[in-house]
């Protein structure tokens, strides 16, 4: 997959034209071509593809039509030549209503009504069509479940993360990514970070030793309240937690996993491994509905004692911050915040990320949510095969480990997540109806004697 300073710039795109085959390779699969945690002496220079090249037409469908299933839909479209959209999937016929408006509003994409389901099993049937590429974006309870048939069924995949809500479904998506692997597939997640331009060169430069070796990071996804749903008359107590998905453990893996795991990833990414414990805290505070907690405090130990601070909360009208602090014995790295730089140990500026223009002064930076489907495609066309889901999957377990470490109090470690039983939700078939489960959130400890 996957610049210095002033000179850097000359790195931004290469024509996919000029490329061909050989050369259509992207950010992702550059960075992965490099062994995590060895330091090189030597920054190799990050390429983009600014398209995806031509190749064969690509059919995709998408599974969960709300609002990041439409918007993965249209990246999708924008990500090269030759591609459509020609079926969709969700369990309301509303949310299926809107992806087709939309992509027929901005794209002029006019969906067949035999190509659009609705329903629980409306992935089975949007499976057996002949797209070849399917996005999954339901809430990510379901993910596990979905990887699986898409690839006993041989479709390539985009899914967004979290790839799991739980241990079970993170070891599922691990063992379906090596399927996927082995059946020449690929297979693309929604952690864009690692397809995003001003990553990769920070990345490139900290593999290289410019910050020296890695001692210890910091993560934060600190931010206001994200949206939530008031159940409506009318609705079950299965559609109003389908529709307020981002307010339930079960549906979304809390906010640690759902949407910290993005910092998380980072960390692990450049570290090179994943975390062996966690000891955490966290509460609800402000949170209207559902049982999640809207902060945690997590801190991760690498082998070697190398320690990750998380720290992730929704809470309006407080100090925020999203981004990744990484210490080296050399210097540091920042990312995020609108600054993507390395400095030394005495607070010299190293290296500074500017987003590259062409000679009218217009950017030429790729969009990362579309990024990362143009590598997907040009994977797909090229035979350049990637794989993520292994990788995210390790994330969303790391970001699960601490979420369990909060809701428990106690030191949670990965051989315990590797072997846990630990499987959320509902009990009995996947109905619209009463919901069978604990809602209470978490409390750790004990109360007083």
């Amino acid at each position: 997959m996957g610049s210095t300073n002033k000179t850097s710039r000359r790195r931004f795109l290469e024509n996919t034209a000029a490329i061909g085959a050989i050369g259509a390779i992207g950010a992702s699969q550059l960075i992965k071509s490099c062994s995590p945690g060895e330091s090189t002496g030597k920054v190799e220079e990050p390429s983009f593809l600014a398209t995806a090249p031509e190749g064969q037409p690509l059919k995709a469908g998408v599974v969960g039509c709300g609002g990041r299933g439409t918007g993965a839909a249209i990246n999708f479209l924008d990500s090269g030549p030759g591609l459509s959209v020609v079926a969709v999937a969700d369990v309301f016929q509303d949310r299926v209503d809107g992806i087709r408006k939309k992509l027929k509003d901005e794209k002029n994409v006019v969906l067949d009504d035999s190509n659009c389901f609705t329903g629980f099993d409306a992935y089975k049937r949007l499976i057996e069509t002949d797209v070849d590429i399917v996005i999954l974006a339901t809430p990510p309870y379901f993910r596990p479940e979905h990887f699986q048939a898409c690839v006993e069924a041989r479709k390539h995949v985009f899914m967004e993360k979290p790839v799991a809500v739980d241990p079970v479904g993170a070891r599922a998506v691990m063992a379906a990514s090596k399927q996927a692997e082995a059946a020449g597939l690929c297979v693309v997640t929604g952690t864009q970070r690692r397809h995003q331009w001003s990553y990769n060169n920070l990345y490139a430069r900290v593999k290289a030793g410019m910050i020296g070796d890695i001692t210890s990071t910091n993560v934060y996804w600190n931010m206001g309240k994200l949206w939530h749903k008031e159940q409506l008359a009318g609705w079950t107590e299965m559609e109003f937690m389908l529709r307020d998905w981002v307010n339930w453990t079960w549906l979304s893996g809390d906010h640690i996993v759902e949407q910290h795991v993005h910092n998380i990833d980072v960390s692990n990414w450049f570290v090179g491994g994943v975390p062996v414990e966690a000891v955490g805290m966290g509460s609800r505070l402000r949170r209207p509905t559902g049982d999640c907690y809207d902060n945690f405090s997590v801190d991760f130990v690498y082998d070697k004692k190398l320690h990750m601070g998380s720290m992730c909360r929704q809470i309006n009208d407080c100090a925020n911050s999203v981004s990744e602090h990484i210490r080296g014995t050399k210097g540091y790295m920042i990312a995020g915040d609108n600054n993507q730089s390395l400095w030394d140990a005495d607070g010299n500026v190293l290296y500074e990320y500017t987003s590259p223009v062409d000679a009218q002064g217009d950017p030429i930076e790729n969009n990362p949510y579309v990024q990362e489907h143009t590598d997907l495609v040009a994977a797909i066309r090229t035979g350049n095969q990637i794989v993520e889901a292994e990788e995210t999957a390790k994330s969303v377990l790391t970001a699960i480990m601490g979420r369990q470490a909060a809701y428990t109090g106690k030191k949670v470690t990965w051989e315990e997540m590797m072997g846990s039983g630990l499987k959320i939700g509902p009990k009995g078939e996947m109905k619209l109806g009463p919901v069978d489960m604990d809602k209470t959130s978490p409390i750790a400890g004990s109360a007083p004697a």
